[in-house]
């Protein structure tokens, strides 16, 4: 793995801009729609077998860490909570880079490093699931 500190070149895409619009855009409107009462998205995984899937709780999760209640949220889900923390120091970096106009830092992984994090990232999301089938009581009330 390279750390690479450098400016943006002219047909390279501007990952910064891009994702700190997406993640505000998201949050935005997430909180549109539960603002306006509409519907909480259902598991139909958890609907059909009454276990939680990969990712239930996420939504509770991100709720609760936008309203600071950390530790609420990785009791949610662990997975998610992680995800918001990343989210929210990329932003960070993002916004400081954008204002400042500074160079950007861009990780470069090789072949084997890539093939593991892939598999790192399913053994991640594999553990969150073990976590959350543990702790399936919090999904059925």
């Amino acid at each position: 793995m390279q750390l690479a500190w450098r400016k943006v070149g002219p047909r390279e895409p501007n990952h910064e801009l891009i994702w700190l619009t997406v993640s505000i855009g998201g949050v935005a409107l997430a909180a549109i729609w539960l603002g306006l009462g509409l519907p909480w998205p259902i598991c139909w995984f958890h609907e059909v077998t009454g276990e939680p899937c990969a990712t239930c709780g996420a939504t509770r999760a991100t709720i609760a860490f936008l309203h600071g209640h950390f530790l609420d949220a990785f009791r949610w889900n662990p997975l998610a909570f992680f995800g918001c923390l990343g989210v929210a120091m990329f932003d960070a970096y993002a916004a400081a880079v954008l204002i400042a106009g500074r160079t950007r830092l861009r990780v470069i992984f090789s072949g084997t490093e890539k093939r593991a994090l892939r598999v790192s990232a399913v053994a991640v999301l594999l553990l969150n699931w073990a976590y959350l089938l543990a702790h399936s009581t919090m999904f059925n009330g």
